[in-house]
């Protein structure tokens, strides 16, 4: 019995890691939505649910270096996208994107870029001081891991302070900061 039941607990294991996984975030460049050191889950079974969609928080393999890093989609197959004066503009017409900081967002003019199909266009809320797609390029939809789902902890809204607490321990390894 001891053994049947440690392998159903690995099974366990092994199968919910495959549909959803913690993640630490490990940069600032979803600032406010997101906080350096937030704990969310990445919901990964969501890829087979379809591809990603503009305003999706996603955590994919960064081109040429396959760090796993979060960001959002702003732009998907088939869209024009560009900045200017810091407004996003995806397919001729501004987004609105009540999630910005906007002292995060600098006067900045980007693009215009088309995104090829298969792949998409991400940008971190935090526009100043974010490495994203306007860095790095487009990512393919292959490269992405999963949507992020909610955040573990802290225990707060988006709206709420960024200040930070002590969190307790947690169960499960996060492994390395991995955003």
């Amino acid at each position: 019995w001891t053994t049947a039941l440690m392998l159903l607990v690995l099974a366990v294991v092994v199968a919910g890691f495959s549909v959803a996984e913690p993640m630490r975030v490990a940069s600032a460049s979803m600032s406010p939505t997101y906080e350096l050191g937030d704990e969310v889950l990445v919901g990964k079974l969501a890829q087979l649910a379809g591809t990603p969609q503009r305003g999706d928080v996603v955590v994919f393999h960064e081109p040429h270096t396959g760090t796993l890093t979060l960001n959002r989609v702003a732009a998907v197959g088939g869209d024009e996208l560009g900045i200017e004066d810091g407004l996003l503009i995806v397919n001729g017409e501004p987004v609105n994107e009540p999630y910005l900081d906007l002292g995060s967002v600098d006067g900045a003019y980007f693009g215009p870029v088309h995104v090829p199909a298969g792949h998409v266009f991400v940008l971190g809320d935090a526009r100043a001081g974010s490495v994203d797609s306007r860095t790095f390029g487009v990512v393919a939809e292959d490269d992405v891991v999963g949507r992020v789902l909610l955040r573990l902890w802290p225990h707060r809204s988006t709206t709420q302070s960024a200040a930070r607490t002590e969190r307790p321990p947690t169960r499960f390894s996060p492994g390395v900061a991995r955003g």
